[in-house]
């Protein structure tokens, strides 16, 4: 008999297989770092997965609750959305942002350990003519049970700020030099 995986099947072991790897191979200052698979969960997995329930549903109250007062989320690439987001107000408006291009997230596959929570995802979305599907890693930093730090990796750096430049465009420069004084 034939045994059938979908592509999360396959991008999920992948993953597992990838990450359990690179954190249960190292010794992180003296803590060994253990991947987490579906079978058991750490703790920081649960405040992750907490933080995109409260998002998921717009409870924006839980979602700061969640996040350390000086939250750092950077978005890596060369498009108008990218770059370090500090405090959660700048991380909220930059959401704001990226839910113009109906951007959407599958979580393909959660692990953590005492310091960090990795996500694997499928991230799409489309607005107008431009369009993306790719996978993106998102590494979470959990400090005294908050999330204190994020950054993003996109598995198509260039199909992302593409996607991006796409929805986001600036506006003529003359536009963007004129200041008004009063």
């Amino acid at each position: 008999m034939l045994n059938r995986q979908t592509r999360k099947d396959f991008l999920n072991l992948g993953a597992i297989a990838g990450f359990s790897f690179l954190l249960g191979s190292q010794d992180l200052l003296g803590q060994k770092a253990t991947a987490q698979t579906s079978n058991t969960e750490h703790p920081n997995v649960a405040i992750v997965k907490r933080y995109y329930e409260a998002y998921g549903k717009g409870d924006v109250a839980t979602v700061r609750e969640i996040f350390a007062p000086n939250i750092i989320w950077r978005i890596p690439g060369h498009h108008p959305l990218s770059g370090a987001k500090r405090g959660a107000d700048e991380v909220l408006a930059f959401f704001e942002q990226l839910a113009k291009a109906n951007f959407k997230a599958e979580v393909l596959f959660l692990g953590g350990n005492d310091k960090y929570v990795v996500d694997c995802d499928r991230g799409y979305g489309e607005a107008g003519d431009a369009k993306l599907d790719i996978l993106w890693c998102l590494v979470f930093r959990i400090q005294k049970g908050k999330i204190a730090e994020v950054t993003n990796f996109a598995g198509d750096q260039h199909a992302a700020d593409t996607f991006f430049w796409s929805v986001y465009q600036l506006k003529p420069i003359p536009d963007r030099l004129t200041t008004t004084r009063r």
